[in-house]
């Protein structure tokens, strides 16, 4: 059997023993990843202290901000909604700051054309014009039980006509309800969410309003709102 000489043995122990090296992909890569890492780190740190920045100049709170973020993304929203019935052209402003939550389920229906081919199921003189799936009275069921109906409209109450609401708690299986008061209607906070006024079209409100009715205040001729129309500003 061959001797293996010292010098070879010697050779082939460092060559086992010796550390790998590093190559200089995985140095880059790590550099990169640190460098990456660290700019985060300023990036995050520079927007912390410019918002806590911004709102010791202004005074307000974190609370606050978010409540003026919320407030940009109102005015996102129309303010204005143009019906156009078959009696002509009625323009609501909405209150999208006093009924948000009606003000953006009447959006999304309006979106989705639930209101084209509406009809005005009830007009009721010195009191409102309804339209809706529904074909019940509603709220103005117990204003005509209690033949408030036949009188002149109360000057000493503070609201005005023309206003837009919906029935406080409406289920979602009637639809979705509008009422435009044509006259200043007790207890009218009690019956309505008021989300909107009209602001033009009073004359086709007062239109409707005179319009034949039956027994049960069922218009004789048809009038439906053909489309509204969604805008930002009039």
């Amino acid at each position: 059997m061959a001797r293996i000489k010292p010098q070879t043995l010697l050779q082939q122990s460092k060559k086992k023993k010796g550390p790998s090296r590093i190559g200089l992909t995985t140095i880059l890569t790590c550099s990169l990843i640190v460098a990456l890492f660290v700019f985060l780190l300023h990036t995050t740190y520079r927007h912390w202290s410019y918002r806590s920045k911004l709102q010791s100049e202004n005074g307000f709170s974190g609370s606050e901000t978010e409540a003026l973020q919320l407030d940009a993304k109102k005015t996102d929203l129309p303010g204005y909604a143009v019906f156009s019935t078959s009696k002509g052209t009625i323009v609501v402003e909405l209150y999208k700051e006093s009924a948000p939550e009606v003000v953006d389920e009447f959006i999304y229906l309006c979106q989705k054309n639930r209101f084209s081919g509406m009809l005005f199921h009830h007009v009721i003189k010195h009191y409102s014009i309804q339209v809706g799936n529904s074909q019940d009275l509603g709220v103005a069921e117990d204003w005509i039980l209690g033949g408030k109906h036949h009188s002149q409209p109360d000057a000493s109450l503070k609201h005005d006509a023309f206003l837009v609401g919906t029935p406080r708690g409406n289920p979602k299986n009637k639809g979705f309800e509008i009422f435009i008061t044509t006259a200043p209607i007790p207890d009218l906070s009690e019956k309505l969410i008021i989300f909107g006024r009209v602001i033009k079209g009073e004359h086709v409100v007062q239109e409707i309003e005179e319009v034949d009715t039956d027994e049960h205040y069922r218009p004789k001729s048809t009038i439906k709102i053909n489309d509204i129309t969604l805008r930002m500003k009039i």
